[in-house]
Parts: C-alpha cells; structure tokens; sequence
C-alpha cells in the first residue's frame, strides 16, 4: 500500500516515522508524577519561601514579606562574589575536563594492549564518593603534614612560598577545588567519549587513509565532527553540575577564605541551613535554579542539540 506523499513529506520533515511506536501520556505518567513530587513541589516551596521571613522552627510560620530578602539579594556584595567564584569554576571545568576526557576517551576507544588496565585505574575516582575525594586531597595539600610541608623541606623554600597553605589563597584555593573536579569528573565524561568514538564507521577513518589523511587531520575532520552530540551532551552534564555543586567546598574550604571559594550553591547554604535563615536562602536557590535554566537552554539552542537528525529520533 502507497502512503499517501504529504504523509511521506511529514515523516522526512519530522526525520524520523510519523507516531511509529510513540508511548501515549500514560507511559509518562509515573515519571511525571516523580518529577512533580520531587522537583516542582519543593521549587513551589522554595518561591513561596522566598517572599517570607522563616527560621525553620515549627511552631513560628513563615512571615510574609514581600520582596525584602528579594531586595537584600540584589543588593548583597556577598551574592555577586559568590557568582563570580561559580563562574570561574564553571569555565575552568569546561576548559580543562572536556579536552581531556575527549582525548583519553577517544584513545580508550582503541585497540591497544594496555587500554583495559589504564582505563580500568583511570576510571577509579567514579567509584569514590566525592566526600572520600575532598578529605583525601585535603590530607594531601595539608600545610603542616601534606605535600606541600614535603617540596618545602626538600627544595629547602622559604616557609611562606607559594604552596605553603594552598587552600589560604583565594586562587590557590579554586585551582585546588578545579583540580578536584577534574580529578574526581573527567572519567565519567571520558566514559561518554569512549562509547561515541566506538560508534563511529570505521569506513570513513579507511576513506580518509585512503585519500591521504593523516592521524591529526582524522581527528579533526571526522573524530570531533561525528563526537559533536557527546561533546554538547558531557559539557552541559558537566556545567549544570559545576553549577549545582557545593559538597567539596563545603568539606575542603567552608567557603573561605574570607568567602572566596563560596560558590551560589555554597552560598545558598550558608544563607538557609548554618544562618536558619531560610527565607534569603529560597530567594537564593531560585535564583540558582533560574540561572541554571537559562544557562542550559542557550546552550541547547546555541549548540543546535534541540535539532533533530537521526531518523529514529522522537520515537
């Protein structure tokens, strides 16, 4: 039987087959109940406390007050410190874990006899709790029993060099919670990478031999290309979880020193559970909720991810 050619035309427009397989809202139903009870009805909590004056005890409600912890927020030297320092880490994670985890992950995609070991102890840290990660490296950049007491008695440094008490440097301190983040990060976005080179044809590698391509030009010109997906997919996994991440802050540095290694979400923290001051602390998890959204979405429409190519895409 012939389909009839705007049906035809729908299908390539859509690129993929027109309702072929596609669940109703009931198949949805359970993971729309989840994410309402879980994510929608705490946010509503959250905006509503905003608005209020509360302090966490029970018996005294929240107060309503309008927009004063809104107008605190926007006028507070603390909050603005606290975006810089989330920025900075953001970019310094994308600058350093993408184009590492994007090489070892292509090299773990290959044949060599040694990739199953070094992968297998590269991957490690994804066993670890971020917890057991932080009070390990602070142990190890521990001024009076870690490496940097170590380099000074050996290179005989003067006992206030540089890396004498890295985490008493506000620099110093978000190179050390970067390195982390990176250390403790990079194999799962190295997982990600590994499983899209592996899906790419080997026909078009033989292709590019054949017309002269070297390693550096296959790399460039078909690995990065074909890999486009993953690279946007592990870059907003790891943005959106730089953004919300505060445990290893809270372990390595409480957000000192002085706050500059507190980040929004460190900052939201401080604010709500150690002040009980949970109005001014909503006002700024929905801020980070806001700016979280809004960052996601241009990068899905900067990148072109929302743009569907594959023909079963939508099924």
């Amino acid at each position: 039987m012939t389909r009839p050619l705007a049906q035809d035309a729908d299908t390539r427009k859509r690129g993929g087959l027109h309702g072929a397989g596609r669940p109703g809202f009931v198949w949805s139903l359970p993971a729309f109940l989840f994410f309402a009870l879980f994510a929608l009805a705490p946010l509503a909590v959250a905006i509503y406390l905003s608005f209020t004056d509360y302090q966490g005890i029970p018996v005294i409600p929240p107060q309503w007050t309008g927009l004063d912890n809104w107008t605190r927020l926007f006028s507070d030297p603390a909050m603005y410190r606290s975006l810089v320092v989330t920025i900075v880490l953001i970019v310094l994670a994308v600058l350093t874990q993408v184009p590492i985890s994007l090489l070892i992950g292509v090299w773990a995609a290959g044949f060599q006899k040694s990739r199953a070991i070094v992968v297998s102890l590269y991957f490690i840290p994804l066993l670890m709790s971020s917890a057991a990660i932080t009070v390990l490296f602070a142990s190890l950049v521990d001024p009076n029993f870690g490496i940097p007491a170590v380099l000074t008695e050996v290179f005989n440094l003067p006992p206030d060099n540089m890396f004498s008490n890295l985490l008493g440097n506000q620099w110093t301190a978000i190179g050390v919670i970067a390195f982390i983040y990176l250390w403790g990060s990079s194999p799962l976005h190295t997982l990600l990478y590994q499983g899209g080179a592996r899906a790419i044809p080997e026909v078009l590698y033989q292709a590019a031999s054949l017309d002269g391509a070297g390693k550096v030009r296959q790399f460039f010109s078909i690995t990065i290309p074909q890999l486009k997906n993953t690279i946007i997919t592990s870059t907003i996994i790891m943005v959106v979880g730089t953004f919300t991440s505060f445990d290893i802050i809270l372990l390595l540095t409480r957000g000192g020193p002085s706050g500059g290694t507190s980040n929004l979400p460190y900052f939201m923290y401080d604010k709500g559970i150690t002040s009980l001051d949970f109005g001014y602390g909503s006002a700024v998890a929905v801020l980070l909720i806001v700016i979280a959204m809004f960052v996601s979405i241009v990068m899905v429409r900067v990148t072109g991810y929302d743009k569907m190519q594959s023909t079963l895409e939508g099924i």
